[in-house]
């Protein structure tokens, strides 16, 4: 539980878990909104993926990220 309020507690985690309630997308999709680079994108949706919010699956070259 204090992983998951830990991954909800920064704006942009919370942006892009609102993004993702429209449904999947992909790493790139979800950085681009805020201007935000790839590799902290990945820090960051690695934090929701690890308090159990968000589910990631590779498809080809890139990764594809739903609400779990």
């Amino acid at each position: 539980l204090d992983r998951m309020f830990f991954a909800l507690a920064d704006p942009q985690r919370l942006a892009m878990v609102e993004q993702l309630s429209a449904g999947p997308a992909t790493v790139k999709a979800l950085a681009a909104p805020s201007g935000m680079r790839l590799p902290s994108a990945v820090k960051h949706l690695k934090v929701l993926e690890d308090g159990g919010i968000v589910a990631s699956r590779k498809i080809g070259r890139a990764r594809t990220f739903r609400i779990r």
